[in-house]
């Protein structure tokens, strides 16, 4: 992607003159202009600070002395180093708060769609993965309708090191939305060094394909048409311009009729060209 916009150059307080790294409200807007670029994201004036605490150990751990040099290294490195800084960058600025059943209408929507698809077995896409909760709730949802034969779920993040998380599929026994009968039907509990964790059951973890993959990227070859997509809680990091970018590209990946499911904050009545409410925050194909 290589469309920006302007950001506001408001005036603004950098943090204090006690911190480790020089930090000018010229590298933020910079910081700013970079992960629009990279991932979409358009951060608020007020998220200095948030820049300064992510990014500072990735100046530490490459050895920059301040913001200005780190950010022009960035911009100029090439190569396989390169291109594995760009995504330590996009991981420390992307934001992971999820849980299993979040939203819980949803799956309760998701066990009526997927009953009402016949014939074949329907196609899902988690697009915003995260330590995966929402694409192991999906596949549970999917597991307990239609049976462990069921469609596998692709389960996407741009951030690489919480989808190495969700591969892992280990959790906390207590994680929240988890009911006693879901535990004990679809996990394993750990023992001894393990205790106080449950692990994924494998038959349910391989019902899951996990995917590197960044709503920015303009090939979206995601292989047959979906009939449902998850993306929630994804667009309010993005500007106007930018959602309606990914609506046409979801719209376009989507079967006649299929299903978006967004956050509880997200509205798309300004995109009725391409979904029309059908419920709860889920919209449908136009």
């Amino acid at each position: 992607m290589t469309e920006t916009t302007a950001l506001p150059n408001l005036a603004r307080a950098s943090p204090g003159a006690d911190t480790e790294f020089s930090f000018s409200p010229a590298d933020f807007d910079k910081v700013r202009e970079l992960i629009y670029q990279r991932a979409g994201i358009s951060l608020h004036a007020g998220k200095q600070a948030m820049v300064y605490s992510r990014l500072s150990r990735r100046l530490r751990e490459t050895t920059h002395r301040d913001f200005a040099s780190y950010l022009q290294w960035l911009q100029s490195a090439t190569g396989a180093d390169a291109e594995s800084e760009w995504q330590e960058f996009v991981n420390c600025l992307t934001t992971n708060l999820t849980s299993f059943f979040r939203e819980e209408h949803h799956f309760h929507a998701l066990a009526e769609d997927l009953r009402a698809v016949q014939g074949r077995q329907p196609r899902l896409w988690c697009s915003a993965a995260s330590t995966g909760e929402e694409p192991y709730s999906i596949a549970m949802v999917v597991s307990e309708t239609l049976g462990q034969g069921g469609p596998k779920i692709l389960a996407s993040d741009i951030d690489t090191k919480v989808l190495a998380t969700a591969r892992r599929g280990v959790y906390d026994a207590a994680a929240r939305g988890l009911s006693a009968e879901r535990l004990q039907r679809h996990f394993l509990r750990g023992r001894g060094n393990n205790q106080g964790f449950v692990r994924v059951k494998p038959e349910l973890a391989s019902m899951v394909e996990f995917k590197s993959f960044n709503l920015m990227s303009r090939d979206w070859s995601l292989g047959d048409p979906f009939d449902m997509i998850f993306c929630r809680n994804v667009m309010i990091y993005f500007d106007a311009p930018t959602q309606r970018r990914v609506l046409q590209q979801m719209h376009r990946v989507l079967r006649p009729g299929g299903l978006l499911y967004v956050g509880h904050s997200e509205n798309f009545t300004d995109s009725r060209d391409l979904f029309r409410l059908r419920g709860k925050t889920i919209y449908e194909r136009a």
